[in-house]
């Protein structure tokens, strides 16, 4: 993917920037929705809603972007940069995204986050063979690798499903949310190679503008779908209930819904950079690779009890990931030393001509 007007240095500096959002959305995000359950929460299309509901935080940094194009191309600056085609594919993936939201708030009101994060950790196999069929991205011996570890890890952990069951979850809650969190990996790992798809039928040069506005529309949508889940569901109406029964108080249960919505808008846009910096897989790899953080934080803060097929399991995906990371490094290699001799192939062939 081309970057019109990105040298390689500012492209890795803003690489750097979206892995850091990113980081903290996937570690805080898990965490922020499960002390909302723990303490109290039981509203499911609420806790999807707010996976989006940061999306007007968009706005920030699109007015900035927007000030620094007029100062540069003055009156000639477009207001806006997506055009009706980009905006309906974003506004469908939305919708999809909002689907995701709801099954992974339904498995994590009946898992704890070390286990939904390890289940999560399959995404990156989702992507991989997303990424495969839909960008026709070329999957290495060492990615199938991957693929296989991390699918293992998922299996190791159904195993003995009961075994890290939350205090009031019964049995078929805990399967059900277990196969929920599953399905959400599952689509996630759809959805990112879509968004990649977005960017190289575009048509058009993708800056940091447009890929913002990508984000906003596919947020918004997603968010307008879990509000429709919210009203069908009486939500709003059961929040100040809610609210007055909740553990922390009143006024922490507000704070709550709040930082939760926008942690989570720093995955979202943290995801979404990374994926135009460099590509899907990688976003689904920094998803895996954040997993051992999330996990610590969990066992932490909500005292989460760490099994030895939690512990295989999580060394698996590590593994999973170093062998990703390691088949990507030697073929970034392996094109390098390519390249001279294409150079050099072609130079030879000009001579020769001439």
């Amino acid at each position: 993917m081309e970057h019109p007007g990105l040298t390689t240095t500012m492209r890795r500096i803003l690489l750097l920037i979206s892995c850091l959002v990113l980081a903290i959305g996937i570690c805080g995000g898990p965490l922020m929705m499960r002390l909302y359950y723990v303490e109290g929460g039981s509203r499911i299309w609420l806790s999807s809603w707010l996976q989006t509901g940061g999306w007007p935080l968009t706005f920030i940094p699109l007015a900035v972007l927007y000030y620094y194009r007029r100062k540069t191309e003055g009156s000639n600056a477009k207001f806006y940069l997506v055009t009706p085609r980009i905006f309906v594919a974003a506004f469908l993936i939305g919708i999809a995204t909002g689907l995701d939201d709801f099954l992974y708030s339904w498995g994590g009101s009946k898992l704890p986050v070390s286990t939904s994060s390890l289940l999560l950790a399959a995404q990156l196999a989702f992507t991989a063979i997303g990424a495969f069929f839909i960008v026709k991205l070329k999957l290495s011996p060492f990615s199938i690798n991957a693929v296989v570890l991390l699918t293992v890890g998922a299996v190791l952990l159904g195993i003995r499903s009961n075994g890290d069951r939350p205090e009031g979850v019964t049995s078929k809650q805990y399967i059900i949310g277990f196969m929920m969190t599953l399905l959400a990996a599952a689509l996630y790992g759809i959805i990112l190679p879509c968004i990649e798809l977005i960017y190289m039928k575009a048509k058009q040069a993708i800056t940091a503008t447009l890929v913002l506005e990508i984000q906003m529309i596919m947020s918004f949508a997603a968010t307008a779908f879990c509000t429709v889940g919210m009203i069908v569901n009486h939500d709003f109406q059961a929040m100040s209930r809610e609210a007055k029964q909740f553990n922390l108080g009143e006024a922490r249960y507000y704070t709550v819904i709040v930082c939760t919505a926008a942690i989570w808008e720093c995955f979202f846009v943290g995801i979404i950079g990374v994926i135009y910096c460099s590509s899907s897989l990688m976003s689904g790899i920094m998803i895996a690779v954040l997993l051992p953080v999330t996990e610590v934080l969990a066992v932490i803060f909500f005292k989460e009890n760490f099994s030895g097929e939690k512990g295989l399991a999580l060394f698996l995906s590590i593994w999973g990931f170093v062998s990703y990371f390691y088949g990507e490094l030697r073929q970034t290699k392996k094109e390098k030393n390519k390249s001279p001799e294409a150079e050099m192939t072609t130079t030879t062939t000009h001579t020769e001509s001439v």
